[in-house]
This record gives structure tokens, sequence and C-alpha cells, in this order.
């Protein structure tokens, strides 16, 4: 098939990515990342999945999610839900794995390639059920991390594994500091 000319859908599980390029040194500036690959094909739908704490009044993530949701990217959330372990310690569970994987099938007859920002192992059997549907799978992750942020089998399933690095000089931008104290790499300007 010519470049340009593949119908591409983009699977973003947003807290793997986040961890993974955090663990790496850098951020993803979104509208690079949709254009590397509006680059590659027709972007169908670019989709982010994230779960939010529920009832939390500000979450530090709802400004990235307000502008992905109005620069081209379906952004998809539920709340998070708490639990206690075995040892009674609080536990908040906000996997959005699911709802990826229903609404890649639902697409796997509109599209030629899925590209999939994640590195759970649980995701490999939609990879496999997506090549049936005659999909070819990108998985997006990084073996560069410690520990690996990709699990093996999902690696090996996809068509191609592109490991994070790669796409970070066109897709990246360094992390911001945190918090600059005075004096700490702060120059006045000179007149």
């Amino acid at each position: 098939m010519p470049s340009g000319s593949s119908k591409i859908a983009l699977f973003i599980d947003g807290a793997n990515l986040h961890s993974t390029v955090r663990a790496l040194g850098f951020d993803i500036d979104y509208k690079y990342l949709l254009k590397e690959f509006e680059a590659r094909g027709t972007v169908v739908r670019a989709c982010y999945y994230t779960s939010l704490i529920e009832g939390q009044e500000y979450s530090s993530i709802r400004p990235l999610l307000d502008w992905l949701d109005y620069n081209g990217f379906t952004v998809v959330t539920k709340a998070t839900k708490e639990c206690l372990d075995a040892s009674g310690r609080r536990k908040v569970k906000g996997n959005m794995d699911l709802e990826l994987a229903v609404d890649a099938m639902e697409l796997s007859d509109h599209i030629d390639e899925m590209v999939l920002f994640s590195g759970h192992g649980e995701l490999r059997s939609l990879v496999e059920a997506m090549q049936r549907h005659g999909v070819r799978v990108t998985v997006v992750s990084s073996l560069a991390t410690q520990p690996s942020m990709i699990a093996d089998e999902l690696r090996r399933q996809a068509d191609v594994f592109c490991d994070i690095r790669e796409l970070q000089p066109r897709i990246g931008r360094a992390l911001r500091p945190t918090r600059l104290t005075i004096g700490e790499n702060f120059r006045y300007p000179r007149s």
C-alpha cells in the first residue's frame, strides 16, 4: 500500500504512555504526535484513554484532556474505583483496557493500521483479534525503562514494535522543572 493512503487509528493508554515517557525523561507534544501519524496516512481516529479520580474538584490532567478534546482526539475517561488489597491498604484502580479494546474492535473494519500506545500484556489478545480482521498493528512502548514497560507477549504479537525513543525527536519535548527556587537556573534579563 502506498505511503499516505493507509487508514490509521491511534489508541493511547494515557497512564501507561505517561509513565513510559517520564521514565525516559521526556514528555509528549500531542500536536506533533498527531502530525507524525498524519504524515503516514489518514488518521481516522486518535483516542486517548485515562481514568479520573471521582469527586476530585481539580485534576492536573484536565488541561491536557481539554486540549486533546479540542484538537482532534477522542478522549475516553472513567472514574477510578477504590478498593482494599489483601493487607488492607487502599488501592485506586482505573484500568481502561476494556474500553480501548471495544473501541478498537468496532473500528477494525474501517482501518488498515492500529497504533497502540501501551505495554499491557492483557492487550495481546486484542492485537491478535485485530490482526485476524486484517489490521496491521504497531505497538509503541519501550524496552529501555527499568523495569521494561512493554510485556514481552504484546511486543511479540505486534506486527511492528516501535520503541518510543525512536519517535522522541519528532514527538517529544523535555520535561519542565516542577519547582524552581530563587537563584536556581534563573537569570535576570540584561537591560
